[in-house]
């Protein structure tokens, strides 16, 4: 059903020429590759992956319809959005800035609703077995990147078939890495908000994590 969702919508920019369809179809492998990590048994609580799955994709179709509608969407995906749609980016550009708002922004929130009402109940085991499992996932996403920048990327993108020849695995070790690091700060992130009590205390957290957010989107866009 999520694989499909995410054809279709692939199909319908493909057949418009919409930019966005370049992390789109990034993270439509990474998912596959997800779903099938899930159905081998790769992770200690198959179940709880596959629902923070679902979920975390949710967070993205909503804002997307959203935004597609005229609808209020979060600064995040509106940025996201309009500097793909609208900016000369390099396809490495615009799938990092997706990565950003969905990874970054998405995920802690979805972190933040998977765990808060189980957190308190969790022995000090469990909760590491929770980190454990999201770790894995790093795994997944390490082991999708070459077919990420061979299928996806370097067709769109001479700059990179280039890089790619030069550096070798240098590239994609680069770019796993930087996602391991994000997908660390967004486990931290999350674990604050399981730890601040009150609505102002959890708005708090959520403009300030919007902000670093919208920050590193900017560094994106302007670090060619």
């Amino acid at each position: 059903m999520l694989l499909q969702q995410m054809d279709d919508q692939i199909a319908a920019w493909e057949h418009t020429g919409d930019r966005r369809r370049v992390f789109l179809r990034c993270y439509r492998v990474m998912t596959g590759n997800m779903l099938d990590a899930i159905e081998e048994g790769y992770f200690r609580d198959s179940k709880w992956i596959n629902t923070l799955l679902h979920r975390f994709a949710d967070y993205y179709f909503r804002a997307l319809h959203c935004y597609d509608c005229g609808d209020p969407v979060t600064r995040v995906w509106k940025d996201a959005h309009q500097r793909t749609q609208g900016e000369d980016l390099h396809n490495l550009q615009r799938l990092l800035l997706g990565i950003n708002a969905h990874i970054n922004y998405d995920l802690v929130l979805t972190l933040r609703d998977m765990l808060h009402t189980e957190w308190d109940s969790l022995s000090t085991e469990q909760r590491e077995a929770r980190y454990l499992d999201h770790c894995l996932v790093n795994q997944v996403i390490g082991a999708s990147i070459d077919q990420v920048q061979d299928e996806i990327l370097e067709p769109g993108d001479p700059v990179l078939a280039i890089m790619d020849r030069l550096l070798g695995r240098v590239d994609e070790y680069l770019v796993s890495r930087l996602i391991r690091k994000w997908r660390q700060e967004v486990w931290e992130q999350a674990e604050h908000f399981l730890t601040c009590s009150g609505r102002a205390d959890q708005e708090r957290l959520r403009a300030n994590l919007e902000k670093s957010v919208l920050d590193r989107g900017e560094r994106i866009v302007r670090v060619w």
